[in-house]
């Protein structure tokens, strides 16, 4: 059994998976003064309440964008499973090319949604990750990761304006019934959503002018429901891309 870890900005993302199923997935907020032991006690309890066996897990796979969090869990990997896990980054060979100016710039989630995709829906590919920023990574016809592009998340750019602006208030991320909103709460909404919709999908435009096949769209991240359910230009969803990556790329690994 593979124990996959996703730590994002804003969210960590845990699944088991036996075999190449993914048995269940949990989502935690990612804190930076938590301890190892904090952390192990947390993992123990997820794994206790889904009556997950500890012992089974053999094998432990580790995409981070957020540096100051990864030896808390690399200490809670040995300490709780005696396992050195395995840490995603570009050196790695993770059967995909990656063309990119500086591979070392690109992010261990952005690679491991890519191998995902590609493995998972072939090719070319746009996959859009909604996570603290809304990324878009595009994967040609041969399986290449080519690039893509890095916006603001919704999450992030809601902060900024109530904490910029002295007038406007926290607000709930909500799809926006109408864009004419009646108050303060619904216009920064109908902002927030309809401009987040229009971002994504005029992105998804240029890059498409630039490829020469017409390509897949995927959506993932904590995000992805309510952004992308209704653009015609996403063909699914899958919140678990990220995690199913981790565990193609630990099974590529091992077996060198």
């Amino acid at each position: 059994m593979l124990l996959a870890i996703d730590m994002g900005n804003t969210n960590i993302c845990i699944g088991v998976f036996n075999g190449d199923n993914l048995l269940e997935s949990w989502r935690l907020s990612t804190d930076k003064k938590k301890t190892a032991d904090e952390y192990r006690l947390l993992i123990s309890q997820l794994l206790y309440h889904g009556k997950h066996d500890m012992d089974q897990i053999n094998g432990i796979a580790i995409a981070c964008v957020v540096p100051p969090v990864l030896p808390q869990f690399r200490e809670m990997s040995r300490r709780c499973f005696k396992l050195e896990p395995l840490v995603l980054d570009s050196s790695l060979d993770v059967g995909m090319s990656i063309l990119y100016d500086n591979p070392l710039e690109l992010g261990a989630d952005r690679i491991a949604d890519s191998v995902a995709g590609y493995a998972e829906y072939g090719g070319p590919l746009i996959i859009v990750d909604f996570g603290t920023a809304t990324t878009f990574d595009v994967v040609s016809a041969n399986g290449e990761y080519l690039g893509g592009a890095i916006a603001p998340g919704m999450s992030v750019s809601s902060e900024a304006l109530s904490e910029k602006a002295a007038m406007l208030p926290k607000i709930d991320i909500r799809e926006s019934p109408k864009a004419i909103g009646k108050n303060t709460i619904a216009s920064m909404q109908s902002g927030l959503y309809f401009g987040f919709l229009g971002q994504m999908e005029e992105i998804i435009r240029q890059i498409k002018l630039e490829l020469p096949q017409e390509p897949k769209v995927i959506a993932t991240g904590g995000l992805a429901n309510l952004m992308a359910e209704k653009s015609k230009l996403v063909d699914l969803i899958d919140q678990d891309l990220t995690l199913k990556g981790l565990k193609i790329i630990f099974d590529r690994i091992k077996k060198k």
